[in-house]
């Protein structure tokens, strides 16, 4: 019996090597050297599974497992394992390309999957997602038991195959089943024009920061030939963030030369990231709201430590902490906070946010007008209008 069981043993011993290989690329070779119980006891369970377990379960899950649950275990929202699907996805968003319904969600409640708008000329658009809508099911699957980055993979897959979606609207107190049919999704970040009723005055709205905003914004400005216009409103509300170095590109534009962002690392080793020397030099006021976040924070505590521009409306949301994505075998990878950032008065914004200059929030029940076509603005773009009327 002894030696049978020892026999078993060996013969997963391979695969059991396997994930103690996995593990100390994860994990400093010290650390498990000084842990080896610890370490005895996950390959005790491994074997376990391979020699009683009633189910056969393909290594490749158990490998999964086990590193989803490492990452997991740091208590930390913003690290997290992926798997190939999962990737692969991540980097389309960080391109801003990607296969979806196109729906961007709320950041404020993380229990829930709220709409926090349908991307204009998307599916989710054209199948009539509201603001405010709540998603209870996306297809078989009940909301409230995943989390943000599963609920976006379910929605996002192969153009031309659908996925419907059961939301609960509050306008009219009940559930409304929509099925939407998927497609190519390529979302621009950046999008300016004249504001409405006030020929000198550009808008621009930058609605998150891919790997293309800055050359966007760029290609945005030009176009506009913004010498003309004698202020602009730059609004950043419900600009979730993105990309680190997308951020410095585009606080370039607002920035005079000088340090943006310190970056602090584990060791305490600090790196400078400086303007590009694009500055406009022209006067603007920038919009924020609770749901303008990382990078978004980035630009919006570099113009206000710099002194070069005026935020208006409410605090943003707080999250001063950087990822690094470290790309692992089969297509997968690993997303670990690895840094904080500070602004240029090296104020650390972590679950603090950043006050605005002016202060105003949206009425009860009231939407913000981004990119506005008309000049009914809200509470919060005429007020930054009137701000920036008095700089001029």
């Amino acid at each position: 019996m002894q030696e049978s069981r020892w026999k078993e043993y060996l013969r997963n011993f391979g695969w059991v090597v396997a994930i103690a290989s996995l593990l100390f690329t994860v994990i400093v070779g010290g650390f498990i050297v000084t842990n080896l119980d610890h370490v005895g006891r996950l390959g005790r369970v491994l074997q376990l599974i391979q020699s009683d377990y009633l189910e056969d379960v393909p290594v490749d899950t158990l490998i999964d497992g086990a590193t989803k649950g490492i990452v997991d275990s740091l208590g930390d929202p913003y690290s997290a394992y992926m798997n190939a699907q999962e990737n692969a996805e991540l980097m389309q968003q960080i391109e801003g390309k990607f296969g979806g319904v196109g729906i961007i969600l709320s950041l404020k409640d993380p229990q829930k999957l709220v709409v926090l708008r349908p991307i204009k000329n998307t599916p989710a658009a054209k199948a009539g997602l509201q603001p405010g809508d709540v998603i209870v099911k996306i297809d078989e699957v009940d909301a409230a038991t995943i989390d943000q980055e599963k609920a976006v993979s379910l929605m996002r897959g192969d153009p031309g195959t659908q996925v419907t979606l059961v939301v609960y609207r509050e306008s009219i107190k009940k559930s409304v089943t929509v099925p939407i049919t998927r497609e190519h999704i390529t979302v621009p970040t950046v999008e300016g024009m004249p504001l409405p009723g006030n020929p000198d005055i550009a808008y621009i709205g930058i609605s998150q920061f891919s790997s293309n905003s800055a050359y966007e914004l760029n290609e945005v400005l030009t176009g506009m030939n913004i010498s003309k216009y004698k202020g602009v409103i730059l609004d950043l509300r419900y600009n979730h963030g993105g990309e680190l170095e997308s951020a410095v590109g585009v606080s370039s534009y607002f920035v005079q030369p000088g340090p943006i962002v310190y970056i602090v690392e584990k060791d305490g080793n600090t790196i400078t990231k400086a303007s590009e020397g694009n500055y406009l030099g022209i006067p603007f006021v920038v919009l924020v709201n609770e749901e303008s976040a990382s990078a978004a924070e980035i630009v919006s505590g570099a113009i206000r430590d710099r002194g070069t521009g005026t935020l208006v409306g409410v605090k943003t949301f707080g999250k001063g902490i950087v990822q690094t994505i470290y790309q692992l075998d089969k297509g997968t990878s690993v997303k670990l906070t690895t840094a904080k950032y500070l602004t240029p008065n090296k104020i650390d914004i972590h679950k603090k946010g950043i006050e605005p200059d002016v202060a105003v929030e949206l009425k009860e029940g009231e939407e913000a007008t981004l990119s506005p076509t008309t000049s009914e603005f809200d509470t919060q773009l005429r007020e930054a209008l009137k701000v920036l009327r008095q700089q001029l």
